[in-house]
Parts: C-alpha cells; structure tokens; sequence
C-alpha cells in the first residue's frame, strides 16, 4: 500500500516540474528592476547615476529566461554589444531574492 502512494507522487510531481520547466523558459528578468528607475549599469553590474560613463541605460524590455539561460551559455543577448550584454549579465548574476527577475534567474539555474 505504501508502495501505490510513493508512485502516484511521483506522477504528481511530474507535471509540477514539467510546467517550472517551461515556466522558466518564459519568465522575465528586467535589467534593471522597476524600483531602480533611471539608474544605469555598470560593467560590473551594480546600479549607478544615469549617464555614468562606461555604464548602460536599463534594457528596453524584460529579458526572457530562456534568452539569458542560453547568455550563460555562451550565447550573447539579443540586441545588445558584447560589453552591454555582459554588463546586464553581471547585474543579472548579482540579484537576490526579492528583486525583479530573481526567482526567473534562479529557475533557469535548476538542473533539469
């Protein structure tokens, strides 16, 4: 009897993991967050005063999980130089829970 109940979690979970799978795929990491409005990024990633030399302005849309999972794979972002996406990279590398896009990043970073 215990035996059934272990299986039938088992296919419970399944479909719970197949849609985080492909939720990952689709959610959105905005460089920068919304609450850091007019700030730019640095090389490094960190967030500095609008028209800091060397630093971007924030992206124009929400980069998907799917783009910056194949970014950390070597892959450049789409629409960006090589020094801007690696800015928006590090800033990406650098969010922590309770910003915009982290629980995305974090997805996108589970083995599947």
């Amino acid at each position: 009897m215990l035996g059934a109940a272990g299986v039938a979690a088992a296919v419970t979970v399944r479909p719970a993991f197949a849609q985080t799978a492909a939720s990952a795929f689709t959610c959105q990491i905005p460089v920068p967050e919304p609450v850091a409005g007019g700030k730019y990024i640095a090389l490094d990633g960190t967030l500095v005063p609008a028209g800091t030399q060397g630093a971007f302005p924030g992206y124009f849309r929400p980069f998907t999980g799917e783009e910056v999972r194949q970014a950390l794979a070597g892959r450049s972002l789409p629409g960006t130089t090589a020094e801007q996406g690696m800015a928006y990279m590090n800033y990406i590398r650098r969010l922590r829970a309770g910003q915009s896009g982290f629980t995305c990043y974090a997805s996108i970073q589970v083995p599947r």
